[in-house]
């Protein structure tokens, strides 16, 4: 069983335990647990430990595997940090050039359109 996206603990809990064939009393069993406090697990909210997620996991047969990687918001911030070292009246400058532009290609989408002379 693997999983490559955001799955909540509880979820988890119940379809490794699903997958292995096992009720919530066989599960307590293993892990020398009561029933209810594997019925507490997969409940939705659960908020177990890693190290008891793994242990359950590995009780059904199953091992926890967790990664990390770079997060990018899709933005290219070394342009920001480019335009937050211009002095503010240089950005206020490139902004009023980017929105004169932004009006001439308006303009000319208007009257590719036929909404203009």
């Amino acid at each position: 069983m693997s999983y490559n996206h955001d799955i909540e603990p509880d979820a988890l809990i119940r379809h490794a335990r699903g997958a292995a064939g096992l009720t919530q009393a066989q599960l307590a069993k293993r892990l020398d647990l009561s029933q209810p406090a594997i019925g507490k697990l997969e409940r939705p909210g659960a908020n177990p430990t890693v190290r008891t997620l793994d242990r359950v996991l590995r009780a059904t047969g199953h091992h926890l595997e967790l990664s990390a990687s770079p997060w990018s918001s899709g933005v290219d911030e070394s342009l920001i940090r480019k335009q937050l070292e211009l002095p503010p009246a240089e950005r206020l400058r490139a902004l009023e050039r980017h929105a004169a532009q932004m009006r001439r290609l308006a303009i000319a989408g208007a009257r590719s359109r036929g909404e203009l002379p």
